[in-house]
């Protein structure tokens, strides 16, 4: 079987800038279809904002106004106006929380469904080259990354920000001689606040690298459990999880302490601003240059006034990390297939005669160190005719598995065009070609659904009857009888309840269930017993019939009926004809078969792919 190269690729790209004005531009997009929620986001901020600088004035008041005059009923009036303006804070803060959320909720639903989309339209070269569980990660930790940012940070910042100004504006109007000494630390805070920023960004890079390390080792590991366990790597794996894991908890203990660091040093600005306004505002109360009310009433706004700063700070670890997530899921949902449907496809009739043709295809895979195509299909032409029973032998690496991925268009030739009923199969849409054809993989992928969503895969048009036929026609319907709960047995992550030959005839139902014109089978009996084997042979010579046919196999005894055989050595057509004739060439397909069945007899033999590769 031929594979792409896969390299393991299984870094984080250390992308984006702290802000990225054209990404943020393209993330905002996402709201416009909630753009009244938005608005009623910032409303509700605004709002809140606003209150914040309501409870200083009131007290002020009190202390300026009704208890030096010893007014008892407006000292009662400004009481009641805090604990409604207190009530009021908290029903718009909730009320926020509840839009924002749903917000942030929202277009991390839409992304999932826009990546998820897009995974399904790429080539499997993209597949080839991406561990599964870094592509877990964009769909996840990165659409929770951007969750984050629309639940608890754009939106937020505004409130923030408008906190800021209302709180200074307060203050000014109070006292601006007063202000000035507040602010007097900003210049300190700002330059703090620059410095975690700096370190939180490369921390947060760290993170996210580690993390997509974890999610990689754990999906190979946990999808290769029975290899672990078979070559007893369980504590070489355990130690190589506890090296990558041990990377991911210091990166995150580096953020702590940043955090840990940062927080205290703003609360000591905090305590030094507290204590200028109460030695400055004194100093003044002394002078009676200013009164009891006013400098309270800073001393309030001071502590509120800082703790949007702190927020800020805070949100800007969100923000770099939005745009490193942002840019990393763009990178993919910018990437074209590169296998992609023709602008004006052709279409082919309603009953498919079932000819194929391949002319003069080239296929490589990748390139070898010099930069030159390492051909896997070297100029192969041949055609099948309609009905037509042919079946493709060769050695690991000849190229069989390749002519089926050129067939099904999973991949393009860098040469040469294949046909389907003399139709370019470039020219029309995957969907059609596809649906033309069954394919049966000796590597069979059942889904974690009962038996019948296995055989008809949800396609609702396939009837209970043509479910049950399809599975009688493979010898199927008996050991699912067997199960306890029959075609609604729901069965376990990739049908690993059922036995190797019993989901090879589960793929070969699911294939004939939607009764294709071409049939193709890709070492699908290679993987079960003799008994289920002919099982499989002598439904397949009835299903054949009328059906263009294509058989990949390894043992030549299944294939010596075959209309016609194809023997492929690295990469190109080096034999073709008859079972009989083929024999009687005494070429490569005679050595063959003649080692297989020596071997089979008990004698003694070179490794087959040696034989027929002198």
């Amino acid at each position: 079987m031929n594979s792409a190269p896969t390299g393991p690729i299984q870094e984080e790209d250390a992308l984006g800038k702290a802000y990225d004005a054209q990404l943020m531009r393209r993330l905002l997009r996402y709201l416009a279809p909630y753009r009244w929620r938005v608005v009623l986001a910032i409303g509700l901020l605004v709002s809140a904002a606003l209150l914040q600088i309501v409870g200083p004035w009131l007290i002020q008041m009190a202390l300026d106004d009704a208890v030096p005059e010893g007014d008892g009923r407006l000292l009662s009036i400004l009481a009641i106006a805090y604990i409604v303006a207190t009530l009021f804070t908290f029903g718009f803060q909730y009320a926020q929380a509840l839009v924002t959320t749903w917000l942030g909720q929202s277009v991390m639903y839409d992304l999932r469904m826009e990546i998820f989309q897009k995974f399904q339209d790429l080539d499997l070269s993209f597949f080839d080259r991406n561990p599964v569980g870094r592509l877990m990660t964009r769909i996840t930790s990165d659409v929770e990354t951007l969750n984050e940012l629309f639940s608890s940070g754009v939106v937020a910042i505004f409130g923030d920000l408008f906190t800021l100004i209302f709180i200074i504006s307060a203050m000014l109007l109070l006292d601006w001689q007063l202000a000035l000494v507040t602010m007097a630390v900003m210049p300190f805070v700002i330059w703090t606040a620059f410095v975690f920023r700096s370190r939180i960004r490369h921390a947060y890079r760290d993170i996210r690298v580690r993390l997509a390390r974890i999610n990689a080792f754990l999906h190979e590991r946990i999808t290769g459990i029975r290899v672990v366990q078979l070559f007893n790597r369980e504590e070489a794996d355990q130690e190589k999880l506890d090296e990558v894991n041990q990377d991911y908890l210091e990166a995150h203990l580096r953020s702590i302490t940043y955090y840990a660091l940062f927080f205290p040093v703003i609360e000591v600005f905090t305590a030094i601003a507290l204590a200028l306004i109460i030695w400055v505002g004194g100093a003044a109360i002394l002078a009676e240059a200013t009164t009891v009310g006013v400098v309270t009433a800073f001393l309030l706004y001071a502590r509120r006034f800082f703790r949007p700063i702190q927020d800020l700070s805070e949100k800007y670890n969100v923000l770099q990390g939005a745009m490193a997530s942002s840019e990393r899921i763009f990178k993919l949902l910018d990437r074209e297939p590169a296998v992609q449907d023709p602008p004006s496809p052709r279409s082919l009739p309603a009953t498919t005669a079932g000819e194929i043709e391949f002319r003069d295809v080239w296929f490589a895979y990748g390139s070898t160190e010099e930069g030159e195509p390492d051909w896997v299909i070297r100029g192969l032409s041949f055609r099948v005719a309609p009905g037509e029973k042919i079946a493709i032998v060769g050695h690991t690496g000849a190229g069989k598995t390749t002519i089926i991925n050129l067939l099904m268009r999973f991949y393009d030739p860098q040469r040469g065009e294949i046909l389907l009923d003399g139709v370019p199969i470039a020219e029309l849409r995957q969907k059609e070609l596809r649906s033309r054809i069954g394919l049966v993989l000796q590597d069979v992928f059942l889904f974690s659904e009962d038996v019948r969503y296995n055989i008809r895969m949800g396609e609702m048009s396939i009837t209970e009857e043509a479910i049950r036929q399809a599975a009688a026609e493979v010898g199927a319907t008996e050991f699912v009888e067997r199960l306890p709960e029959g075609y609604d047995q729901p069965l376990s992550e990739r049908g690993s309840s059922l036995s190797v030959g019993e989901r090879q005839l589960l793929s070969f139902a699911r294939a004939l269930a939607f009764d294709p014109r071409i049939l193709v089978l890709d070492e699908a009996t290679s993987s079960v017993d003799s008994e289920l084997e002919a099982r499989i042979d002598e439904a397949t010579v009835r299903l054949m019939e009328g059906r263009t046919c294509l058989v990949i196999a390894h043992r030549l005894s299944t294939v010596q009926g075959a209309d016609r055989i194809l023997l492929m050595h690295h990469g190109e057509l080096a034999e073709e004809g008859t079972h009989d004739e083929l024999l009687a060439v005494g070429g490569l397909y005679a050595r063959l078969h003649e080692l297989q069945f020596s071997t089979v007899s008990g004698a003694s033999a070179p490794d087959a792919s040696e034989t027929v590769a002198r």
